[in-house]
């Protein structure tokens, strides 16, 4: 028996396959929506493909046609998109809704977008409750345009019972922008030493795009106007990390670490390094959603690992990866091995 109908917006995206898969696997029918219209391999043979811009003016209205008891939104920004759902809230029965933990911002006004200015670092809570304050809402960055969508989708609650997950470093196979590209391609390409900066501490929790599917599955079940985070079991730091995928490759590295900043350039940095630890709490959900992860950090790094490195097999990684270039390395200096091998010279001449 159906539990229903559930339309699933940005479907081929990283955590859109994943959605769509625990959704048809619970029993609801599901609709794919993407721009290509195209079907991932995983689905089963009952969910059906939409193709559809979101951005076209009435195609969402067009696509959703009568209605679905539960819609789902990966691709969702600002002020128009909330209002688009809001538009379409009497054929909709409930939202579950992807934001960002990017959100949060410390006591001093410190977040995300202060980073690069002088004592700009965030100093959050260990662990991040959903009550900790945000940026103010705006159409200027990514973390103004969350809290903007946000804040417009729950003031229509009563019409539509939103769930907004604000998820963390977002990780697995099909991920656009992949941090765990940046120790794969050490491996593979025959680095022994790494160098970590803020004493390889750096924590930037992540999330398996499947972690976030089941938080969206639960949350279909139980309709409400919420905000929660959307997190793995464990916070690895980012020398934990690095270990890990060591491991998982076969490989043995020596891991220098510097107590401070990078010491020059970006030696020392990598795309979860941070001053401070970024934690969130997940017991908001797990109260609310009965929530369970489905897998952790580790246990999940095998299918990332085997993922990417097919993906670079006979590729520049900028070809293989062109979002991750643009958000990590528009100076190119990501892989700068030069510099580093520069530096760990005059540190230890012998070297």
């Amino acid at each position: 028996m159906s539990r229903g109908t559930a339309f699933v917006l940005g479907a081929t995206g990283q955590v859109g396959r994943a959605a769509v898969r625990a959704l048809a696997a619970d029993g609801w029918d599901v609709r794919a929506a993407s721009r290509g219209g195209v079907r991932d391999a995983s689905w089963p043979a009952e969910v059906r493909t939409v193709r559809l811009d979101r951005d076209e003016d009435g195609a969402l209205a067009a696509a959703l046609g009568e209605g679905a008891d539960v819609l789902v939104d990966m691709v969702a920004y600002g002020r128009d998109h909330a209002a688009q759902l809001a538009g379409l809230a009497d054929r909709i029965g409930s939202a579950a809704v992807i934001s960002s933990g990017a959100v949060y911002e410390d006591d001093q006004g410190r977040g995300f977008d202060t980073q690069a200015e002088p004592d700009g670092s965030p100093r959050y809570p260990v662990p991040i409750a959903e009550t900790q304050r945000t940026v103010a809402p705006g159409e200027a960055t990514y973390s103004t345009r969350k809290v903007r969508l946000e804040r417009d989708l729950l003031a229509v609650g009563e019409q539509l019972p939103v769930t907004l997950l604000r998820a963390g470093a977002i990780h697995g196979p099909h991920c656009r922008t992949p941090r765990e590209l940046f120790f794969v391609k050490r491996v593979l390409d025959g680095r022994r030493t790494r160098v970590l900066a803020w004493g390889g501490n750096s924590r930037f929790h992540p999330v398996h795009a499947s972690n976030v599917a089941e938080l969206i599955r639960l949350a279909a079940l139980k309709p409400a106007s919420r905000v929660l985070n959307a997190a793995d079991p464990q916070a690895p730091s980012v020398a934990e990390i690095g270990s890990a995928i060591d491991d998982v490759m076969g490989w043995e590295c020596e891991t220098v670490l510097v107590a401070g900043a990078p010491p020059v350039g970006t030696v020392g940095s990598t795309p979860w390094t941070m001053e401070h630890s970024v934690v969130y709490d997940m017991s908001a959900a797990q109260r609310e959603l009965g929530y369970a992860p489905v897998t952790g950090y580790a246990e999940s790094l095998p299918a990332t690992v085997d993922w990417l490195s097919a993906q670079m097999r006979g590729r520049d990684w900028r070809e293989a990866f062109p979002a991750m270039a643009k958000a990590y390395d528009p100076h190119g200096d990501l892989f700068d091995y030069a510099e580093e091998d520069a530096w760990l010279a005059g540190r230890n001449p012998a070297r």
